[in-house]
């Protein structure tokens, strides 16, 4: 059964606390929280998701496990966009993103128990 691991639960959210107070001071410094409602985070978010999947899509599948590194630094900047706007959603709910996804894993590993046979 999955467990979460404490120690880097631990430092991961702290990461996250970090994440999210920075976020919060820079939008703040814009003006910008007039614009971030949830709907329009999501909103961002599923944008900044599709430039994710744009990178990938016409690339066969080994293509994909091996890009150059201009191709790599497009796909951090997009994985960076994603988790500031999942980060920024996050926190209008007062959720962590990391915690979450230990609870999540929890419930599949529930759901999806492993196969015997592999």
């Amino acid at each position: 059964m999955y467990q979460n691991p404490p120690t880097k639960t631990t430092r991961k959210t702290d990461t996250m606390k970090k994440l999210q107070t920075k976020l919060t001071k820079f939008v703040k410094e814009r003006n910008w929280e007039q614009f971030h409602s949830p709907k329009n985070l999501v909103m961002a978010l599923s944008v900044e998701a599709a430039e994710l999947v744009e990178i990938f899509q016409w690339l066969e599948g080994e293509q994909s496990r091996s890009v150059n590194m201009a191709t790599r630094k497009h796909i951090e900047e997009e994985i960076g966009d994603v988790m500031i706007y999942l980060t920024m959603l996050a926190g209008k709910f007062d959720i962590d993103p990391i915690e979450a996804a230990h609870k999540k894993m929890a419930l599949n590993a529930e759901k999806y128990p492993p196969n015997p046979a592999d």
